[in-house]
């Protein structure tokens, strides 16, 4: 079975909006622009979208389910649950050093989108959370479930300003994190 037009024409709306968004960012990008560079119809773009929030909201949430789905392939590939976080980790580099890093699209998204009551942040609140519980959920493998806990938010924020460091220009920055996560899972895992 093929996927029908419309719901092509909303992925492509989808695709065409978050390369725009990852760019320009969300208030500077416009709704005609978006409709411009993904050559829709406006009745097209509202029937799907019937505001720009709704839009940020599924682009995030575009970006967060490829995301997951590349973290699952790279679970698969490894036993241990230290080498599952260093593959989180060895994605990240590797996103890094791609020409196509802007910057993390949640970050920017939080700063453009300030309010937790707003969709847009919520949207960002269950990336992170979503990041920080797969983490953990290795982790628990090797330790108590409270220290498991701990060690994800302790790598939560070292992946985050490791990301804001390497937008910044710093190419050592996942280096330093890697080690600062390799001793904070070693602490984790000999706490009394």
């Amino acid at each position: 079975m093929t996927p029908s037009p419309a719901i092509d024409k909303r992925q492509h709306v989808v695709e065409t909006a978050y390369a725009l968004f990852k760019r320009a960012g969300f208030h500077a990008t416009g709704i005609d622009r978006i409709i411009a560079e993904a050559d829709v119809a406006k009745m097209t773009m509202y029937r799907h979208f019937p505001s720009k929030d709704e839009l940020i909201v599924e682009v995030l949430d575009y970006r967060a389910r490829r995301f997951e789905r590349q973290l699952d392939q790279l679970a698969q590939e490894v036993a241990t649950p230290e080498r599952k976080i260093t593959k989180i980790f060895d994605w990240h580099e590797r996103w890094f050093s791609s020409p196509d890093f802007h910057g993390c699209l949640f970050a920017h998204a939080l700063a453009e989108f300030g309010d937790p009551t707003h969709p847009v942040f919520q949207a960002v609140a269950r990336q992170k959370n979503g990041l920080k519980r797969r983490m953990q959920a290795i982790l628990e493998a090797v330790m108590p479930s409270k220290r498991a806990e701990g060690a994800a938010a302790a790598l939560l924020m070292l992946i985050e300003g490791a990301t804001l460091m390497a937008q910044m220009g710093d190419a050592d920055a996942i280096d330093s994190a890697r080690k600062a996560a390799d001793a904070v899972i070693a602490n984790a895992r000999t706490a009394q």
